[in-house]
């Protein structure tokens, strides 16, 4: 960065030269402006001695507003690009512009003067004109002014009058507005995270009075340097301009290890969405870094990993020499993966020695060392490769020939890039990042939107139902748009449907092209199978689930399926490890995890399901009815409810309601056959009553009994039942009505 010329004002408001020396310099403020005719130049304070109080020219005003708005700031010095900068030196001139975003960053204060914008003390008329006046001033559209905007971190606004209107701050979102620039980037946010192509896009619509100086505006925006060749022609200083975003980024030599990116082996990108915060962690883990830096991107089956990566991809692919996608999902198709690479290089470079001599068509073993040897050669460092699907790790002291040792197929050297996806989170090839599902109710709206083809949904009550219950999965917010596009239905007759055939209606909805292989209702297998070979117990566990509700099932609950036959479900029960063990698999591959936040003092914290893969789990794992698992879950929750005696009772029953409701369910549906559950059904109906839950307690009870007593009830009340239990009553015990007497909804 080239020293810096100051300017000073003394206390009998002389304003002076500070002259570049190599002593630290001084805290200062900077101006950014648009120019006018009469500006003051180097010149013309160098022809007043290097000290002047005044200069006839127009120009002079912003000067003296700059050097009282810093004298205001407690700043001495201030710099403004007119006069700061002999420009008849091109030497002075070309080191000027390749230092100044770093100077505009360095201010403690940059002042935006805007000439064309008045507030004028006219009240609220005035004040509604000069926002119109300010989000139309001729200052957003001047190409030098987009590093003065966004290199200082503080920026304030000013009037022609020099009232100050606001700063880069409080108008983050009238900027982002006006200039399309991310306020993650007005916010100071590296600008490295931000891909070229976007970082180009915001100088679109900015203009400058030499051409050239289109590209040499810039240079900061970039991180680059370079000389300045006046009369060049403006497309000539952006391929010069290119050359060395490339070298920054891909190193001098990368033309001779670059590589066309292949379209073709990459599977389709969905529209995305969201994940910001996930994106620029991983550029902040992937870029810049002088050894190999990787990635390992975790979690359930249809959350996004995969489309996660391409958009990486697709915002930084310029920084990289050669990217490749591989195919991890067994070794075989790892192998093909490794061959095509091959292909890709030949095809850019037929003359690399490492791989031009090895025969394609023959041993994989061979292709893939030599790929290796070509992405370890020195001076090759800017590649990165995508390791996608590891679904299937080898984990130590395993030998199961159908899983996938990735440490085989990395290269040796320390260089390079590496992104993992994977379902597993004992991948630790790299640094993991779990991605989760989608927060934000409107993230889910966007998919809905985008992929059923719908417009204006953000306000249908149905749509942001639908958008709850499939709860942030964008496989299944995919799905559901899939079919929605091509049929009449409406939001609230897909979730009809979601609710009463689950597994038709996924059977039957269309194909994703950027899942594919995979479909809601098949993506879990792979994962369920892979577990149940590792340990059967957590495989029986994830059957169990589908008979308890999907949140807070925890040790102390599963512990009552002890006297099950199955023995599986007995080893779980047997004690907290054997479970901690089953459990701990399942949110390994994401199809389970914790619940702290719905511990009680009591006991200890519960797991939950995503809601998506509870209806799997109730669909496909338990396509057919089991009974026996069924009347297993509902003495576990009976087993566990406690008596009004007990220490904190209150609360571990409330925990159990979600988990009778299921029943209730259950049993209202006729799906649960409760013969010979009287005991159990005598538990759930005090649980209600010791909740207040009066109705649902008498339907437990009079279940219970089978309506076979004159006289029904808790504590002797007349209640109001809901229909449900009317119709299993006399579904129950057709013959035995005249044992009591149905009054409407009333049982007297």
């Amino acid at each position: 960065m080239a020293l810096i010329r100051l300017l000073q004002r003394k206390p009998d408001g002389a304003i002076v030269f500070r002259e570049p020396t190599s002593d630290p310099t001084p805290t200062y403020a900077i101006l950014s402006h648009t120019w006018g005719k009469e500006e003051v130049t180097f010149q013309d304070i160098e022809a007043k001695g290097g000290k002047c109080k005044s200069i006839s020219k127009a120009g002079w005003a912003k000067i003296q507003f700059c050097a009282e708005q810093a004298t205001a700031d407690g700043l001495q010095y201030f710099w403004v690009d007119t006069c700061c900068i002999d420009k008849r030196n091109a030497v002075e001139l070309g080191a000027a512009i390749n230092s100044m975003f770093r100077w505009y960053q360095n201010a403690a204060r940059c002042y935006v003067y805007l000439s064309d914008v008045s507030k004028l003390d006219n009240g609220a008329g005035g004040e509604r004109a000069w926002e119109k006046a300010f989000r139309t001033s001729r200052w957003f559209t001047r190409g030098w002014t987009l590093q003065e905007l966004i290199a200082p971190s503080l920026v304030d606004f000013f009037s022609a009058e020099g009232q100050r209107l606001g700063s880069k701050l409080s108008f983050t979102a009238e900027i982002h507005e006006v200039t399309g620039i991310p306020e993650k980037a007005l916010r100071s946010d590296t600008l490295s995270s931000f891909s070229i192509r976007e970082r180009r896009s915001w100088a679109k619509r900015r203009t400058t009075t030499i051409e050239e100086d289109e590209v040499y505006c810039l240079l900061g925006i970039f991180d680059v340097s370079m000389a300045l060749i006046y009369g060049e022609r403006r497309d000539q200083a952006f391929r010069r301009l290119e050359e060395e975003i490339h070298k920054l980024y891909k190193g001098a030599d990368f033309e001779q290890y670059s590589v066309k990116l292949n379209l073709r082996s990459f599977p389709e990108a969905a529209q995305f969405v969201a994940r910001e915060e996930e994106l620029s962690e991983m550029h902040e883990l992937l870029h810049g870094h002088s050894s190999r830096a990787a990635v390992v991107l975790h979690g359930l089956g249809g959350i996004g990993k995969t489309q996660l990566a391409i958009e990486y991809i697709r915002r930084h692919k310029e920084k990289y020499t050669a990217i490749f996608w591989l195919n991890t999902n067994d070794e075989d198709s790892l192998q093909l993966s490794f061959r095509g690479i091959a292909q890709q290089v030949l095809q850019s470079h037929p003359s690399t020695r490492v791989l031009s001599s090895v025969d394609l068509e023959g041993e994989l073993d061979r292709v893939v060392d030599a790929v290796k040897a070509w992405l370890d050669l020195q001076g090759n460092a800017r590649w990165l490769l995508i390791y996608d699907n590891y679904d299937n790790p080898r984990i130590s002291n395993r030998s199961d020939r159908s899983t996938v040792d990735i440490r085989q197929y990395l290269p040796e050297s320390d260089q390079g890039s590496i992104i993992i996806t994977t379902r597993s989170a004992r991948v630790t090839q790299g640094r993991r990042l779990h991605v989760q599902k989608l927060i934000g109710l409107e993230d889910g709206l966007k998919i809905l939107a985008n992929t059923s083809g719908r417009e204006g949904i953000t306000n249908d009550p149905s749509a942001r139902e639908l958008i709850l219950k499939l709860d942030g999965l964008p496989l299944a917010l995919s799905t559901a748009g899939a079919y929605l596009e091509h049929v009449t239905d409406s939001f609230a007759e897909y979730l009809q449907l979601y609710e009463a055939s689950w597994l038709e209606l996924q059977t039957t909805s269309p194909t994703l092209s950027s899942y594919e292989y995979r479909s809601l209702y098949t993506t879990w297998q792979v994962t369920f199978d892979q577990i149940r070979k590792q340990n059967a117990a957590s495989a029986q566990l994830l059957k169990l689930w589908a008979y308890f509700d999907k949140q807070d099932v925890w040790f102390g609950l599963v512990q009552h399926a002890r006297s099950t036959d199955d023995k599986w479900i007995r080893k779980l029960a047997e004690n907290k490890v054997s479970f901690n063990e089953a459990v701990r698999l399942l949110c390994e591959y994401g199809l389970a995890h914790p619940e702290p936040s719905l511990s009680q003092p009591s006991e200890s914290a519960g797991y939950g399901v995503h809601s998506c893969v509870h209806s799997w789990t109730v669909s496909v794992l338990n396509g057919e009815w089991d009974n026996s698992l069924a009347q297993l879950a509902l003495t576990c929750v009976a087993s566990k409810v406690p008596s009004t005696d007990v220490d904190k009772w209150w609360l571990l029953q409330q925990r159990l309601l979600q988990h009778a409701a299921k029943h209730q369910y259950l049993i209202i549906d006729s799906t649960a056959d409760i013969k010979g559950m009287e005991w159990q059904m005598h538990k759930l109906g005090m649980l209600y009553a010791n909740q207040g839950r009066l109705a649902e307690a008498e339907a437990m009870d009079l279940l219970r009994n089978g309506a076979g007593s004159s006289r029904i009830g808790f504590r002797g009340c007349q209640l109001r039942l809901p229909k449900w239990v009317h119709a299993k009553v006399r579904e129950q015990t057709p013959s035995r009505q005249d044992t009591c007497h149905l009054s409407g909804n009333t049982v007297i």
